[in-house]
């Protein structure tokens, strides 16, 4: 069994003709699918709405085989993400987060055995931005046994993090019990500006992880452990859009 906590939220997707797709999503969301999808056992931490998007949401992971019983209910509306599509399939977001449902989960909708029998955890994206989430995450990711595997995906929306240092302090929490980090190329640039790709995936080591998964696009994968670096060619496949495709490859991964 394992267990994905974050956001589920919709995607407003607006293509390059102007026109507007309402998608189900969010980073852990998408995760959470993918793992169902390849018939893994897998339970949805999420605070999820009870409006016609929340609705969606819901019916999407049940139909996926997501196990819905972690997910807490709210009247506050589903959390929306626009995402702007470029000529190359690429995203650019914009969140509409206050008062919305991603935000606000907290330590008492939290079930006691929540890891009980779980083999792994996954958290990252905007449960680990969004407050009051984010704090009750990092005390799960804190918390977890030492016989469960926590992944890690940043997932960087600079676009929603206020204050940076609380963001990089807080991330720094999750990643020294973190033991496989999943990051791409954008997140990279963000976490460590200017800093050589690989030589920025290896200081992901030092502060927990003992696997860094760096994604660049079309470009291979790189692992990169403290005995080496090892890549992956990409398969090549026609791009219709690249949302959620980090998300896949993480939770395929796991």
């Amino acid at each position: 069994m394992i267990v994905v906590a974050g956001e589920a939220l919709v995607d407003l997707i607006v293509g390059i003709d102007g026109r507007l797709e309402a998608v189900p999503g969010g980073g852990p969301f998408n995760v959470a699918r993918t793992i169902s999808r390849l018939n893994i056992p897998c339970r949805f931490l999420a605070r999820i709405s009870t409006d016609q998007f929340g609705r969606r949401l819901m019916s999407q992971l049940d139909a996926d085989g997501v196990d819905l019983s972690l997910v807490v209910e709210t009247d506050d509306p589903t959390t929306l993400a626009i995402a702007e599509l470029d000529r190359h399939g690429g995203a650019t977001y914009r969140f509409y987060v206050d008062g919305t449902s991603a935000a606000g989960l907290n330590t008492a909708d939290l079930a006691p055995d929540l890891l009980s029998g779980v083999s792994a955890l996954h958290v990252g994206t905007l449960g680990l931005v969004l407050e009051p989430s984010a704090a009750t995450l990092t005390r799960v990711v804190e918390a977890a046994p030492s016989n469960v595997i926590v992944m890690t995906d940043p997932n960087c929306r600079p676009q929603v993090i206020s204050n940076r240092q609380t963001y990089e302090d807080r991330l720094g929490r999750v990643l020294a019990r973190t033991d496989i980090v999943k990051v791409s190329r954008d997140d990279l640039a963000y976490l460590a500006p200017g800093v050589p790709l690989e030589t920025a995936a290896s200081d992901l080591l030092r502060r927990g992880p003992c696997v860094v998964l760096l994604t660049d696009g079309p470009a291979d994968v790189r692992i990169v452990t403290p005995g080496g670096t090892v890549s992956m060619p990409v398969a090549k496949t026609t791009v219709v859009d690249t949302v959620g495709a980090g998300d896949a490859f993480g939770g395929a991964f796991l």
